[in-house]
């Protein structure tokens, strides 16, 4: 038996969900800073998605799955696996239409998500920090309470809800060249793709990833989906692999993928507290890590660059000792 043709999601499913969540999220702000644009040779536009009310823009494609279920599906609630963002946004949206929510999380994620989750009304169960354990622990989960699965990232519900940032961000700001985000899964960067192929084709679009999770980058390369299964990294909601869905946005839309090492991001992250004087984590580092490493490619250009989140453990901040 075959399985079902893959979905692609389109801009009429993107304007559909940004419609159906409009409720549910922030209109986010963009924030600009004359001293970063001086330290990078670029005038940057940073889409602050950590200001959404669970702190990451994967509010967005959460509450287009959990508002788009009818009700039968509805009651039995949903259910899904993560590293902290998605588990925390779904658990969120959950809450807000009054159904359960049950998700997998890594035993090594940050408190700080784990606590949000349940502050939301999220059930959790740990895993070991792989895909595999991630995954085989999750089929369990499902199998007893029958929530829908919503992936964190391949889904097509999901896929739109987040290309509503690009929507926002075209809408707030003129005449960018470039759209930057992180890549993990690929979920935002899909969001992306499918939003500026329709509203601004002519806007590049360039991923950024740890040195140390480099499996996008290195699929970008080969042409097919390169996996790994238990990267390290210190941005930990980018340690996941692309899938089927996003490896075709990625592989139409997506002009390139830099990467970051660990120092180069924990220094982005610092320059941006500073500067910017907001609340970012590690993934949300990257994209200004690569703006950073590539002066050249990014100078004299007007570039969109995305906060993905703001989730961070106060008592375990990347610079502190031990």
């Amino acid at each position: 038996m075959k399985d079902a043709p893959m979905y692609i999601p389109t801009y009429e499913d993107m304007l559909a969900a940004h419609d159906r969540i409009r409720p549910h999220i922030r209109r986010t702000p963009v924030l600009t800073s004359d001293h970063l644009d001086d330290l990078t040779g670029a005038k940057l536009f940073f889409k602050c998605e950590n200001l959404q009310e669970p702190g990451a823009f994967k509010v967005r494609g959460a509450s287009n799955a959990v508002f788009g279920l009818d009700e039968d599906q509805a009651r039995l609630g949903v259910a899904t696996h993560s590293s902290g963002n998605h588990a925390l946004c779904l658990s969120y949206a959950a809450g807000r239409r009054g159904i359960p929510c049950n998700v997998v999380m890594p035993k090594t994620a940050p408190q700080a998500k784990k606590d949000a989750v349940r502050r939301y009304g999220g059930q959790v169960t740990e895993c070991e920090p792989s895909t595999s354990s991630r995954e085989e622990v999750f089929a369990r989960v499902q199998q007893e309470t029958g929530g829908e699965f919503v992936h964190p990232y391949n889904d097509p519900r999901v896929i739109a809800g987040q290309g509503t940032c690009s929507k926002e961000l075209m809408e707030q700001t003129e005449g960018l060249d470039i759209v930057t985000a992180p890549i993990g899964g690929g979920g935002m960067i899909s969001g992306t793709c499918l939003t500026l192929s329709t509203l601004a084709p002519e806007v590049q679009i360039i991923a950024a990833e740890p040195e140390q999770a480099d499996d996008a980058m290195r699929s970008f390369k080969a042409g097919h989906i390169i996996a790994d299964d238990a990267p390290e990294t210190i941005a930990d909601g980018l340690k996941v692999p692309l899938k089927d869905l996003t490896w075709h946005f990625v592989s139409n839309h997506v002009s390139d993928i830099l990467t970051a090492s660990e120092e180069e991001i924990v220094e982005a992250m610092k320059i941006t507290w500073k500067y910017l004087r907001i609340v970012m984590e590690p993934s949300c580092a990257v994209p200004l890590a690569v703006i950073l490493k590539n002066r050249e490619r990014f100078a004299g250009k007007r570039v969109g660059v995305v906060v993905t989140g703001g989730n961070v453990d106060l008592d375990r901040l990347p610079w502190m000792a031990g």
